[in-house]
């Protein structure tokens, strides 16, 4: 099973860039995506940003994660 985690872009750096989810930051490639932009909310596998979705979408799917009890 694959697992694409929503996180908020906070830094663009050509094809790089860095996006933050509950203070988490990461590294990550951009070059699958066009016209990402400053608060937007990527799906981040494997390093790379392979989708932007709502923000309402990114919320909802973090609080599930969230609330997952391992």
């Amino acid at each position: 099973m694959c697992l694409a985690i929503p996180m908020k872009l906070v830094k663009i750096d050509g094809a790089s860039g860095v996006v933050d989810s509950g203070g988490l930051r990461k590294n990550v490639n951009l070059s699958l995506m066009k016209n990402a932009r400053i608060g937007d909310y990527l799906l981040i596998h494997a390093g790379f940003a392979i989708e932007k979705i709502k923000t309402q979408e990114a919320r909802k799917t973090l609080k599930a994660i969230r609330d997952i009890e391992l």
